[in-house]
Order: C-alpha cells, then structure tokens, then sequence
C-alpha cells in the first residue's frame, strides 16, 4: 500500500466541516470530482458497514467505520469491492484494497480548520488520487465557506 497525504486550510468551524463531509447532500457533491454521481450508503456510526458505490450502484467500495469521533477524525477501513452490484472479497482487487485506510482528521487552527485526509492506496491509483484529491478538497473548502 502507498500511503498519501493531502490538507487544507478550511475557514470554517470544524463542526461546519465535518458536516460538509458526512451530510449526503454536500458529500455527493464534493465526492463527485472521484466520479459523477458519487454516493455513500452508511449511518457513519462507529463499526457501520458502508458502501460508496457510483450511480448506477452496480460498482464501488465495501468499507467500514473504523473510527468515528465527531468533528475531530473519521476512519474508514476497506474491505472489498463491489462489481456488477454483488460485494466481493476474493477477488484479486478485492483483496489489493483489503485493508486500506482512509482517515479524516480536522482540527481548529486561527485561520479555521486544517483539514487532513490520509489514504492507502494501491500503485494503480496513486496518479489518480494524487490528482483528484486536492480538487475535492477545494470543493469541501468552498462547500464549508459559501454557507457561513
């Protein structure tokens, strides 16, 4: 796995951005620089499946809540994929994902909230991520500091 890092500067509260984050009108739409339609289906809790699946429903992620502290850090762990609508964990890119991380951490600074997303990821994906990542981080940013 590849470890990536990624933050920004968010002029906002915490709160405000944890909920431009996890709330399912504004997640859909930072979510959408990954792929148009982008959705999660989870209640975030604590030990939660969740699946973030793409329009059509047919592919995506099968993770879980590993770690939930409210307006402080989210941790999402990998488990599998889904293809053609079934979950999958045997298959070969199910088990490259198997595993991986993804942690959200906010923490209140003078200027608002740094804004901190670290991610494993297999070598297919690091140009992708690599690229992407900072546009939705721009969106949450402008998401988070239009509704003040």
């Amino acid at each position: 796995m590849i470890l990536q890092k990624f933050k920004i500067i968010i002029k906002a509260t915490p709160e405000k951005v944890w909920q431009v984050l996890w709330n399912d009108s504004t997640y859909r739409k930072w979510t959408t620089v990954f792929a148009e339609g982008s959705f999660a289906e989870t209640d975030w809790q604590e030990g939660s499946k969740a699946l973030f699946l793409g329009p059509d429903r047919g592919g995506g992620m099968v993770s879980r809540i590993k770690r939930n502290i409210p307006n402080e850090r989210m941790t999402i762990e990998h488990l599998g994929v889904v293809k053609g609508g079934v979950e999958s964990f045997e298959s070969k890119e199910a088990k490259q994902w198997a595993g991986a991380i993804e942690e959200y951490t906010l923490k209140s600074v003078d200027e608002g909230t740094l804004l901190r997303v670290e991610m494993e990821t297999i070598e297919d994906y690091k140009s992708f991520f690599q690229e992407t990542w900072p546009k939705a981080l721009e969106k949450v940013k402008e998401l988070a500091e239009k509704s003040l």
